[in-house]
């Protein structure tokens, strides 16, 4: 392991944190190596459970090793994973009684200096000394009469003299409150962040379900508007929208500050900093706190797999070394995202992660983290040209880059110690085995994967095969294909599918007659008949039978139209897509209602019986013919009839449980817009005769392009 030794410890006043957000003294004892006995084993747990990994046992082993020599370490050298990760209370810029103490890590540096509004960017005012880990620190001393000598809001740099002599000039890698005036220049500058008065959190944290509904949103486009949206907006207009749909968590996109709107949060350039773009970090404050007072648990968008390339507003040559926080050469590029890759292997740059993790939890109260680009990371070659065939020599062969996996454990091994509950999401296309098992036994130790192969699945039907080739075994494959113990978020449209080059679910649906027949007024067309029938199915069994969570992405729970594409030189810097079009739900005239109504009910029959989380799941029929798919999950029962024009009386289908069967839920019904051809008041009487591999079975009416789902 490199650069393992510690920097010097300063003596900062940490800051008391209300108790909604802070880790308890029980949970940090439990995050020495010494003391925690989830970390005894030999890490090859997992293989119990899954004989292939058997050929592999040496490199889990070793693997287990890594990780443990690293918990060792941190303890040793730092005191142990909490004091380590909280380095956002020691780098940076910090308000003591003896003055404003600045701190940063710069080994390439041979000279440095705070400058900014407040000593006129004198290079010489404020000099900084440095400590043999290449720490430098200094301390601007308060007024005459007291007061902190750096004013709120006053813009500050930190100015080194690099190993050629050449003086350069960098946003303090820690910045919390970092502003762009594109009037001026494209180029961010950092601001002094201490506001007189501090939003005050009113509400704990929330402990994630295990039934996790998510819906993932981006705060800048969430306006009908034709402009970037606040915090404030969507604390005031889209989280009571969240919470009338049912849905448990919201997932922030594009939080992180990031130089470029349009990389839809990918390319940051400040990572303790929440985009200024959308307001001020006390107004983030104040959602998340909003949120938690509904019930609702918030999820961050976390990009660690790169930086940005940028120089003179990120981490890109920051102390005028090609490497700092990254690796040197070519292993420190990504050649398709033009960005920066961590040196994971590296104590301080470990500290910086692990640092930024503790903070978004301490500082906003977040409740889990999805992951991004966890392929990337996880792979030498980051998954550029190489198609994953599910062969397991694929994962623990030379390509795997070691360093970051072990850092995705210390990662995911650090927030379930020190916060009971907490969940992190792997956004990962390779289908890594472990990934989502514990760290104590083996895994990487994320709570789920997006389940990414379940849009591309929905996308490639609509694009190329007829709604009659439709093939039920295929479908249902798709829907349970996933790693045993391993937990997935499923979805049918993610932003990803959203983004420029695509479409929403809706538009391949119904293309431009959303234009034109989306109206009560307006004729039902084959197309938006068709349109509105399949976007209610593939929801609701891609719900119902992908996976251990559901997420979808905002607007699409009405069928938003059209895709989403943010202000760029290519479309004359136009807001008109990158917005979401709430309008179109109030307007009571138009069918986007229905399909808001749909998920809605979706949603909240998920609440009711929880089959995200149950453990119950067996398909029972898969009927090409009839293009029938049936499953049970969750004590329900659940039908499909997929054909575009026949309808079955009479159908029968094998069930598990004896007795009396109602609709709980139709994609028919009226209210959302279907022909009402159920009659949800009608029970079914099951028969005591196995069938379809079942005990018994009832006989129900099953028209077309529709699905069912009853409750005994």
């Amino acid at each position: 392991m490199a650069n393992k030794k510690k920097s010097a410890k300063g003596k900062l006043q940490a800051k008391t944190e209300p108790p909604a957000t802070t880790a308890t003294s029980a949970t940090v004892d439990k995050c020495h190596a010494g003391s925690d006995p989830e970390i005894s084993s030999d890490g090859t747990d997992v293989i119990k459970s899954d004989g292939y990994l058997e050929p592999h046992r040496q490199y889990f082993e070793q693997r287990f090793v890594h990780f443990k020599q690293w918990v060792r370490e941190i303890e040793a050298s730092e005191g142990g994973i909490d004091k380590f990760s909280r380095g956002y209370e020691e780098f940076g810029l910090h308000v003591t009684p003896e003055g404003v103490r600045y701190r940063e890590w710069a080994p390439g540096a041979k000279e440095a200096s705070l400058v900014g509004d407040f000593n006129g960017w004198d290079v010489a005012a404020h000099p900084l000394t440095r400590n043999e880990f290449g720490v430098w620190e200094g301390v601007v001393g308060n007024t005459a009469d007291g007061q902190v000598a750096i004013p709120h809001g006053s813009h500050i740099k930190v100015t080194f003299v690099t190993s050629k002599g050449e003086r350069v000039y960098r946003l303090p890698a820690w910045s919390r409150y970092v502003t762009q005036d594109l009037s001026k220049s494209p180029i961010y500058e950092a601001e002094f962040y201490n506001p007189a008065q501090r939003y005050e959190l009113k509400h704990r944290r929330v402990v994630p379900a295990d039934d996790l509904c998510i819906y993932e949103a981006h705060v800048g486009i969430s306006s009908p508007e034709a402009r970037v949206a606040t915090y404030k907006e969507f604390t005031q207009n889209v989280l009571p929208m969240i919470r009338d749909l049912g849905y448990n968590a919201v997932q922030l996109m594009a939080v992180m500050e990031h130089a470029y709107y349009a990389s839809f949060g990918y390319q940051v350039t400040s990572f303790f900093a929440p985009s200024s773009r959308y307001g001020e970090p006390d107004d983030l404050r104040e959602l998340v706190d909003t949120a938690h007072g509904m019930g609702i648990a918030v999820f961050l968008d976390v990009v660690h797999s790169h930086a940005c390339n940028n120089v003179e507003d990120g981490l890109n040559q920051f102390d005028g070394t090609d490497h700092c926080y990254f690796h040197e050469g070519e292993r420190g590029r990504h050649e398709l995202w033009n960005s920066r890759l961590f040196n994971y292997g590296s104590h301080e740059v470990l500290r910086f992660l692990l640092s930024n993790l503790r903070y978004w939890v301490e500082e906003f109260g977040m409740d889990g983290f999805r992951f991004d680009g966890v392929t990337s990371m996880m792979y030498k070659h980051h998954g550029i040209g190489y198609g994953f065939s599910g062969h397991y020599n694929e994962y623990f062969t030379g390509s795997t880059d070691e360093d970051a996996v072990v850092y995705l454990m210390l990662a995911n091994y650090m927030c379930h110690k020190l916060y009971p509950g907490f969940v992190t999401i792997a956004e990962d296309v390779s289908g890594m085995p472990a990934l989502c098992r514990a760290v104590s036994e083996g895994g990487v130790g994320f709570d789920y994967r997006l389940a990414m192969s379940l849009p591309d699945m929905w996308i490639k039907l609509l694009k190329e095969t007829r709604d009659e080739d439709w093939s039920m075994s295929d479908i249902a494959h798709q829907l349970t294909n996933r790693r045993y113990q391993e937990r997935a978020i499923a979805y049918c449209e993610s932003h990803d599918q959203a983004l420029v080059g695509d479409k929403t679910l809706a538009f391949w649906l119904m293309d431009k007659e959303m234009y034109t027949h989306m109206s009560d007024m307006a004729p039902l067309t084959p197309v938006v008949d068709r349109g509105m029938a399949l976007h209610k199915m593939i929801r609701l069994v891609t719900c119902g039978l992908g996976g251990e969570g559901y997420l979808t992405f905002e607007g699409n729970e009405f069928g938003h139209p059209e895709w989403l594409d943010f202000p760029r030189e290519g479309n004359g810097s136009s807001f008109h897509y990158a917005r979401r079009q709430f309008n179109l739900v109030k307007d009571g005239l138009l069918r986007y209602k229905y399909l808001y109504r749909f998920d809605r009910a979706m949603v909240r029959l998920e609440r009711e019986h929880r089959w995200l989380s149950a453990q119950d799941q067996w398909v029972t029929l898969k009927h090409e013919g009839d293009k029938v798919l049936a499953f049970e999950r969750g004590g329900l029962v659940w039908l499909f009839n997929f054909h575009p024009t026949k309808s079955y009386t009479d159908y029968r289908v094998g069930v598990a449980w004896a007795g009396r069967y109602t609709v709980a839920l139709c994609t028919d019904d009226a209210e959302f817009m279907g022909h009402g051809r159920v009659d949800s008041s009608v029970a079914h009487m099951s028969t005591a005769m196995a069938w379809n591999g079942r005990d018994n079975y009832i006989q129900v009416y099953l028209p077309s392009r529709t699905a069912i789902v009853l409750k005994h």
